[in-house]
């Protein structure tokens, strides 16, 4: 299973997830507007709960326990098998639970909240974490981008006016029950049926729930903000919010696709006692993240006010400075995903992650409760931005003297000064007087190629033969780079 292979399937979905959003999002905004996506976001954002709730802690847990068992085929399935029993009995009963909460609870828009029962039934069928942990990303990509594809032309041929919200909504829920279930058929080739027995499926559940608190605990900080904003303050605040973060979502899903590809690899390593090339993956994959992150970070910020306006309409001017706020989460983000992904779960550090991101759910539904009501979807950024630094800061002082935290700061402070370069040189192009598409094509490419060279030439001032192992490799040459390592 070759990582690089895994991370460019990875990678490529991930780059049609930048696609799809960049064709829906503006063509969503003008036609059913801020008010309809507020909507759609409020009421999805309630029915992913219940999906969380189906699926516990099992993209890390299930990720990490098929990654260590998956070289024997009889306990590879029996895990499987033991494990799913759990999500299917969690399935049921949150299935029912949230039938109930539409019949009995939703007052307004209820077309859309039952239409988001179809949403909550492919929490049944999400088996991804089986084959993360086996690492065969190729029928998890290619099933997803034919759906995704799929969904892309219905939207763009269905959806015409603001009445058609429920269109869009069934769309994007049946179109994930589909994912879900179509990739079913390639289970016979990996496991054989075993009989699941429950003294043995007990053993899976404390530890699921545990790395469950963890996932739950994020969900307050990238979840409930969009369900405050919506009591608190309007759907229309509630739209701004959900456009701003799916612009942030872009980057941030590219780089944590190098901890979906990671996790499984290096809990592998680790079972085969082979710390010193579990901890060159890490310090490789931190040089990555960083770069990619600074880059989309100070790159949002710069192009952030031409950006808004040009991408999503007028209505939706005030996701500028929402996008502007949100943008060095992207940072934040990508360093605790690969401290997250490439040592305390791969080590069974539970607590450490599960403290950090408790911390920052906490602290983010305090400042959601003191700002929203007064600052609408900025006052929910305030919250997420200071999340997000918390569960960092705390995840690095867990790990600080057991990793090579210091020589990962050296690596990468230079392009922190390379970033803010890059910013200074989008502003400057900002004032150009050019159609609003050209100047930001120009903010772009300017501000990219700005970036890479100034940071590389700074690297290569401070450590020479760093700066040429991180080119080799982003020129597709870093296995013939480690050989000679």
């Amino acid at each position: 299973m070759n990582i690089k292979k895994n991370l460019i399937l990875n990678s490529s979905y991930q780059l049609l997830n930048i696609i799809v959003p960049l064709i829906t999002s503006p063509y969503l905004s003008r036609v059913i507007g801020a008010e309809g996506i507020g909507i759609y976001s409020y009421y999805n954002s309630i029915a992913y709960y219940f999906i969380l709730f189906i699926m516990l802690g099992l993209n890390n847990y299930g990720n990490r326990t098929i990654a260590r068992v998956r070289d024997n085929k009889y306990h590879l399935s029996e895990n499987f098998i033991e494990i799913y029993f759990m999500q299917f009995v969690t399935g049921i009963i949150c299935i029912s639970v949230y039938i109930f909460f539409v019949f009995f609870f939703v007052r307004d828009n209820i077309i859309v909240a039952l239409l988001n029962i179809i949403y909550v039934l492919s929490g049944l069928f999400d088996i991804n974490w089986f084959f993360s942990g086996l690492e065969k990303f190729k029928i998890i990509v290619i099933r997803n981008a034919l759906i995704k594809l799929g969904s892309l032309i219905a939207i763009l041929s269905f959806v015409k006016q603001r009445d058609d919200l429920e269109i869009y909504v069934f769309i994007i829920a049946f179109s994930t029950l589909i994912s879900q279930i179509s990739v079913w058929p390639f289970l016979k080739r990996e496991v054989v049926w075993i009989r699941p027995q429950w003294r043995k499926i007990k053993r899976h559940i404390k530890p699921n729930l545990v790395l469950f608190i963890p996932v739950i605990a994020v969900s307050l900080y990238k979840i409930m903000d969009k369900i405050m904003i919506g009591l608190l303050s309007t759907k229309e605040e509630v739209g701004f919010y959900e456009n701003s973060e799916r612009i942030i979502n872009i980057p941030q899903a590219l780089i944590n696709s190098l901890g979906t590809v990671m996790l499984p690899r290096i809990t592998n390593l680790l079972a085969q006692g082979k710390q010193k090339k579990s901890k060159q993956y890490t310090r490789d994959s931190m040089q990555y993240a960083m770069i990619m992150s600074m880059g989309a970070a100070f790159g949002l910020i710069g192009i952030s006010t031409n950006f808004a306006t040009w991408f999503f309409g007028d209505e939706f001017d005030e996701c500028a400075i929402l996008i502007a706020f949100l943008a060095p989460t992207i940072i934040f983000n990508a360093w605790a995903n690969v401290i997250r992904t490439q040592y305390l779960i791969p080590l069974n550090k539970d607590k450490s992650y599960i403290v950090s991101v408790s911390l920052g759910a906490i602290v983010n539904l305090i400042i959601n409760y003191m700002l929203i009501g007064k600052l609408g979807a900025f006052g929910a950024v305030i919250g997420t931005i200071i999340a997000e630094f918390v569960v960092m800061f705390v995840q690095t002082l867990y790990v600080y003297k057991e990793i090579e935290v210091i020589k990962y700061i050296k690596d990468n402070i230079l392009f922190l000064f390379s970033g803010c370069i890059m910013f200074g040189v989008t502003k400057l192009v900002s004032f150009m007087e050019l159609n609003g598409l050209i100047k930001l094509v120009l903010q772009i490419a300017t501000g990219a190629v700005v970036y890479l060279s100034v940071g590389m030439l700074l690297l290569a001032l401070v450590d020479r033969d760093r700066a040429k192992y991180i080119f080799n490799s982003l020129v597709n040459r870093n296995e013939k780079n480690r050989r000679k390592n």
